[in-house]
């Protein structure tokens, strides 16, 4: 079977087949619930064809972001999504059952705060009394707040405005805002459609980290298709990885960017698996110290027991 007949879209089943042979029949009937961010995990399944004869059905729902997928995954209506740390250690915190059972290291590139062409702000000190979108606990979030602590500002030295990206690209293009913090393919939306400078980026700022998370309940019900949904995505990364030019093609189809804008981001954004270590919770100890110190969050809640790092594994 060709690997695009297993893509029904939106919401619809991928694969189908009795369930794994380690499931109960009540688990096999039960479909794995898989919430994805614009291309990112259902693409890179797509395009690495890594989806061939999965032997249980996959309900896929989209996101814009971060955040939605994340509550979603919270109240149970997804099994398993992908964030990039920063949002989902800001969800875990504010009391969110989840844990992650991936992890994937890319680089901080693709995370960057841009600037309109011909803005006179030049240096991260600028940004001082300026007002600046990103999302709420994302890593666009995240990375505002490093870049300011070292140009000597607090976070009430900026005016921050919490939208979703869409609102936030809308607000960047009629000039309502001084500065937008995003990532992916909206970076490479603004700069090369709309000439925006990139101030600074996450380089040197972001430790690169993403999380495929799944909901407790998910865990303790459907292990068995959560081991090989994440043995079947690593092997999927690594191949982007190794062919950015054939998933850059597929991602242009999957999503609608163009050609020029899926390769920008590829190129900007590979996601090598590593396991869940004690690097990860050391790493989440800082990310959550800086969102503490800048009134970001209340919680006081170690972040140790947000990683399950049992499922190690399925990255081999």
């Amino acid at each position: 079977m060709d690997r695009r007949q297993l893509i029904i879209g939106f919401g619809a089943l991928v694969g189908i087949g009795a369930g794994l042979s380690a499931c109960g029949k009540g688990e096999a009937a039960a479909p794995l619930k898989v919430g994805s961010q614009r291309g990112g995990t259902k693409a890179v399944l797509i395009a690495s064809g890594a989806l061939e004869g999965v032997p249980y059905r996959i309900e896929w729902s989209e996101f814009p972001a971060a955040q939605p997928l994340l509550e979603a995954l919270g109240a149970g209506a997804v099994d398993l999504g992908e964030a990039g740390d920063a949002p989902f250690l800001f969800a875990y915190a504010s009391g969110a059952k989840i844990k992650a059972v991936q992890a994937g290291r890319s680089g901080g590139r693709s995370t960057a705060i841009l600037v309109p062409k011909d803005s006179s702000i030049r240096a991260p000190a600028d940004l001082k009394g300026k007002k600046i979108a990103t999302g709420r606990g994302s890593i666009g979030h995240y990375l505002l707040l490093r870049v300011i602590e070292k140009a000597r500002l607090s976070a009430t030295d900026v005016e921050v405005v919490f939208l979703s990206p869409g609102d936030a690209k809308a607000a960047f293009t009629a000039g309502s805002i001084d500065a937008w913090v995003t990532w992916g393919s909206y970076v490479a939306l603004a700069r090369l459609h709309d000439s925006a400078r990139v101030l600074a980026d996450g380089e040197g700022y972001l430790s690169g980290n993403g999380y495929e998370a799944a909901s407790v309940k998910a865990i303790l019900t459907k292990r068995p298709q959560i081991e090989d949904f994440l043995r079947r995505l690593a092997k999927a990364r690594r191949w982007a990885a190794q062919n950015p030019d054939a998933f850059a093609a597929v991602l242009s189809k999957e999503t609608g960017l163009s050609l020029d804008i899926a390769r920008w981001t590829v190129s900007n954004y590979k996601a090598v698996p590593v396991p869940i270590d004690e690097t990860s919770v050391a790493e989440a100890r800082s990310l959550l110290d800086h969102f503490r110190a800048a009134g970001a969050i209340k919680s006081e809640l170690d972040p140790a027991g947000a990683f399950d790092a049992s499922f190690n594994a399925a990255i081999a």
